[in-house]
């Protein structure tokens, strides 16, 4: 087992000795130095895991030594070593970055204190390099599970645009109406879902979604699929809003379902109108989506238009959030709104 290796810097020859003998008996390694400038010196020649340097020197002094010592590439730890009566150059020493200092005295009691500062010091050396050793591992374990997360995110991505593709293949091949109206609303669940997994891993962050992004490309796909009329159109707004995936999922499969229930019912084939999407911050930990039409409304008790599926995905994405949708009607048109969590 390695021995620590101490550096020693004092002018006193006797001292000098005497510590050598006290610290290598206590089981270390030491190198003597007889001055600042031949301390510094040996720093830069040789690693030492510690070096006591004594205040009082000719020449280069003690604060002077520690201060070179410091602009090392890899300073080593430093004890200082001043006299009885010499409080404020201890405190000089420590804002200059000595690790501890030791008030030199005569007898074996000087050298006890020193060996037990030079073990409590590399003791906490070793803690920190243990600690910045363990960040740097978490770090880089990190690193590589967000680069897993990104590649998964990608497979996903690509996995669903490919059922999608089937599904569209599908509808081409059937001739009723519903059935390829149903795969059609199939698509843009599967294409809202596989818009969470592209943002993911084309993003720096790879556990959460930017809403505003996520809902214009949406919104988008949805306006090129709906908006057969240039007088119908489908605008977004959003606050900064970033949601975990699983959330941003339930959001965006619930906007699909509405902004398309609102192109399909809320206006007839000649008539224009616009069908707004907004996702505002509320305080600082919810957020209130809604989705609203100027069209015909809904009327109280009618039954739901088509198969009355997308309302129970509606209702189920909403719980999946621990919300409900709420509908309001009274202001012409049709106002469905949630407010949820933002984790």
């Amino acid at each position: 087992m390695r021995l620590p290796h101490i550096l020693y810097i004092d002018d006193d020859a006797g001292l000098r000795r005497l510590a050598e003998r006290a610290l290598t008996r206590r089981g270390l390694e030491v190198t003597l130095a007889a001055g600042g400038a031949e301390g510094l010196e040996a720093a830069r020649a040789a690693s030492f895991d510690l070096v006591a340097v004594d205040h009082y020197m000719p020449g280069m002094d003690g604060l002077e030594t520690l201060k070179q010592l410091r602009t090392l590439p890899t300073p080593p730890p430093v004890i200082y070593v001043t006299g009885s009566e010499e409080g404020r150059i201890a405190i000089a020493a420590l804002k200059e970055g000595a690790a501890d200092y030791v008030v030199k005295s005569v007898g074996d009691d000087f050298f006890d204190l020193l060996a037990g500062s030079i073990e409590n010091t590399l003791e906490r050396v070793a803690l920190a390099q243990a600690k910045d050793k363990a960040e740097a591992d978490l770090r880089a374990s990190h690193l590589r599970l967000e680069a897993l997360l990104r590649e998964v995110n990608h497979r996903v991505a690509n996995s669903l645009q490919l059922v999608s593709a089937f599904v569209q293949l599908q509808s081409t091949a059937i001739a009723d109406e519903t059935a390829k109206s149903a795969l059609l609303d199939t698509q843009h669940r599967i294409t809202a879902i596989g818009q969470v997994h592209r943002r993911l891993y084309t993003s720096d962050d790879v556990e959460g979604v930017e809403m505003s992004e996520y809902l214009g490309a949406l919104v988008d796909e949805l306006g090129q699929t709906w908006s057969i009329d240039p007088d119908r159109r489908i605008s977004v707004t959003s606050d900064a809003i970033r949601l975990p995936t699983d959330r941003a999922v339930s959001v965006g499969v619930i906007v699909n379902e509405l902004v398309s229930n609102a192109c399909k019912y809320a206006y007839d084939e000649l008539c224009g109108g616009e069908i707004r999407v907004a996702l505002t911050r509320r305080g600082d930990d919810r957020f209130e989506l809604a989705v609203e039409d100027d069209g015909c409304g809904m009327v109280a008790g009618a039954k739901p238009k088509g198969t009355g599926l997308g309302t129970k995905v509606v209702r189920a994405m909403a719980q999946s959030l621990q919300s409900s949708v709420t509908y309001d009607s009274s202001r012409g048109g049709l106002r469905a709104s949630l407010v949820a969590a933002l984790a």
